[in-house]
């Protein structure tokens, strides 16, 4: 198991006990009691050994499990660029896999950002010049096959962006 072995490498200790400790972690024991009664299993760690095997051990799946929700996702975005699945593969780190992901992570929906799809923009930006009356100005951006119904919603819309 690729877990055991990387946990054996960074914390120098051999595959045997850390497959043992990790068996006897996951069947619920705490490291007090693996560490007081169960030496035999374990090759006789201490408690601090235990406990960082615990603490890394914690760390490496919560890595893996947010590696796997970061391939879904960009799998159901369509992103298929062989380099940056390999560096996500491969990350070593919380903070280098939240780096890999930041430009595909989905944006929050905003009201502007509605209001921005139904093309009211330059509605918003003709209102920060103030170049006239308002509802003069919204008239033509009403138009209910872009969702904008009547002139008090493109007004509405426009707000949002500003």
């Amino acid at each position: 198991m690729e877990l055991i072995s990387e946990l054996s490498k960074e914390l120098d200790i051999p595959a045997s006990k850390v497959s043992s400790a990790v068996r006897l972690l996951d069947e619920g024991n705490t490291v007090p009691f693996i560490a007081r009664y169960r030496k035999e299993m374990t090759g006789g760690l201490t408690d601090t050994a235990l406990r960082d095997l615990e603490e890394r051990l914690e760390r490496l799946r919560r890595l893996d499990e947010r590696r796997g929700e970061i391939l879904r996702a960009l799998s159901e975005q369509g992103v298929s660029d062989r380099e940056l699945l390999c560096r996500v593969g491969e990350a070593s780190s919380m903070t280098e896999l939240e780096d890999l992901y930041r430009p595909y992570r989905p944006k929050r929906r905003t009201r502007a950002s509605a209001a921005r799809e139904k093309g009211l923009e330059p509605l918003a930006d003709s209102l920060l010049a103030q170049m006239g009356d308002p509802e003069a100005l919204a008239r033509p951006f009403a138009d209910p096959d872009k969702g904008v119904s009547d002139v008090q919603e493109a007004l509405r819309g426009a707000r949002d962006i500003l």
